[in-house]
């Protein structure tokens, strides 16, 4: 996920925050936001004793989800957290987010009920939470101060929210792959 972040014309931390600041800032939420899935999607797929098609299209469509960020992105960076490209942000990270439980739940469909999976994520409260916190964020930026920014910024805050709550590979899959992992 690579995007124009422009170098400094000067050498001081004020000409980094000046020039690049937001940029960077943005960049390493949305980084931060693919490591999240890129690491919860290998601890899901240690599950995963069959791909069939529904998981080949449910996985394209979380990837559909996830290239979107470099532009979502970079859009939020550039026009100064506006209310319109964040709302569309955070429409991006709430479809990737429904992507990732739409392919979780195509898995457990097809390795049934008592699947690896369905025991390692349970309800999956922290997913479906991700999710409110993205919807939260999107209609707070929608609805919440329209002529200042405070809608804007609970919006990011959501969505800061996410990241810290993720932040740790989620352990409820690590434990069983480390069960079905050891011998015995």
């Amino acid at each position: 996920m690579v995007l124009e972040l422009r170098v400094p014309e000067g050498h001081d931390l004020s000409d980094l925050v000046h020039t690049t600041g937001v940029g960077l800032l943005t960049y390493l939420l949305s980084f931060v936001y693919v490591g999240i899935y890129w690491n919860n999607h290998h601890h899901m797929f240690h599950l995963v004793r069959r791909v069939s098609g529904g998981v080949l299209w449910a996985n394209l469509a979380l990837l559909f989800c996830l290239s979107l960020f470099p532009f979502t992105t970079t859009w939020v960076s550039e026009s100064r957290f506006e209310q319109i490209p964040v709302v569309i942000y955070g429409l991006n990270l709430l479809s990737a987010a429904v992507a990732y439980l739409v392919l979780q739940w195509v898995i457990i469909r097809q390795q049934g009920p008592e699947s690896p999976l369905r025991q390692a994520v349970g309800n999956d409260r922290k997913g479906k939470l991700s999710v409110a916190f993205d919807v939260v964020g999107i209609l707070s930026a929608l609805t919440i101060g329209r002529s200042g920014h405070a809608g804007v910024w609970i919006a990011m805050a959501c969505f800061v929210g996410i990241v810290i709550m993720w932040l740790v590979p989620d352990r409820r899959i690590y434990r069983v792959v480390r069960q079905y992992e050891t011998p015995g």
